[in-house]
């Protein structure tokens, strides 16, 4: 019985009290056996393995889930464009935001919409450096206006959304609303290792940019979501491609004093694009 006994420890791994309990027991029984783990050690399970994990940052696989939120986000607005419920929708926002409350219009929101990149620089100037180095950070962030812009003036072309104050028909998607996303993001992803609060300033910034659209009576509710849906995924994207741009054309090819090649976003007197440099 001894070692029967002797063969139930080994097997559960019972604690000293119990495996005692066990030795002394009476000839034809045993009392109890414990099946919890002692000193310290794990549970029998197999760990989820991360094989990303400690790959450089340009072979990181695409982050999809990172982007799920604002895909819905400019779905729901590229969806409210042509179905009626949510036209009703955004008629009801508009309906409460202005003409339920007249008032004189405001420009804080041209200025609202860059304050978290600013931020960015600001504290970094104050001494609370954030993920990146002031170049890489700039790189990055035109990297994300390029997306972000391009991708709002190449929608506006085609969708003529009327705007809620009749003006044109350049209202989906929200440029300001994209660019405030964009730029909170940037904000949110330099510092989250420094702490999220900083995270959180930015999307209050970005939000309030957003509901100063409709105040202003200049998109709609469904412009605004899908504006900073367009922002959120197009920092995001950058961050991602950002990486492989110095692996693919900012590495040396030929020694220590070899060519040099670069991929800069470009913005001149409106026009946004990409510019190829090659150093000999």
């Amino acid at each position: 019985m001894k070692k029967l006994a002797a063969i139930v420890v080994i097997v559960f791994g019972c604690r000293v009290a119990d495996c005692q309990g066990i030795a002394g027991a009476a000839k034809d029984t045993i009392r109890e056996v414990s099946l919890a783990t002692g000193w310290g050690s794990k549970a029998d399970t197999v760990p989820r393995i991360n094989w990303s994990q400690g790959l450089p940052a340009w072979k990181q696989p695409f982050p999809y889930r990172s982007f799920f939120v604002p895909a819905v986000m400019i779905a729901y607005g590229a969806t409210a464009v042509h179905n009626g419920t949510l036209q009703k929708f955004n008629g009801s926002v508009k309906e409460q935001v202005w003409e339920d409350n007249p008032h004189s219009k405001t420009h804080i929101d041209n200025f609202l919409m860059f304050s978290p990149a600013l931020a960015v620089y600001g504290l970094n100037a104050m001494g609370i450096h954030g993920q990146h180095n002031f170049k890489d950070r700039t790189m990055i962030y035109l990297l994300a206006n390029v997306f972000a812009q391009g991708t709002v003036f190449s929608v506006k072309g085609w969708s003529k959304e009327m705007r809620p104050d009749g003006s044109d028909r350049m209202s989906f998607p929200s440029g300001h609303t994209a660019e405030a996303f964009a730029s909170a993001e940037f904000m949110r992803l330099e510092y989250k290792d420094v702490s999220p609060w900083y995270g959180v300033a930015g999307y209050a910034l970005a939000t309030a940019t957003g509901a100063l659209r409709m105040y202003n009576n200049a998109h709609w509710f469904s412009d605004v979501v899908a504006g900073a849906g367009v922002g959120i995924a197009s920092t995001r994207l950058a961050y991602w491609l950002y990486p492989r741009m110095q692996h693919w054309f900012g590495k040396k090819e030929t020694g220590d004093r070899g060519p040099v090649t670069m991929l800069t976003p470009t913005y001149q007197n409106g026009a946004i694009g990409l510019s190829y440099i090659k150093v000999f």
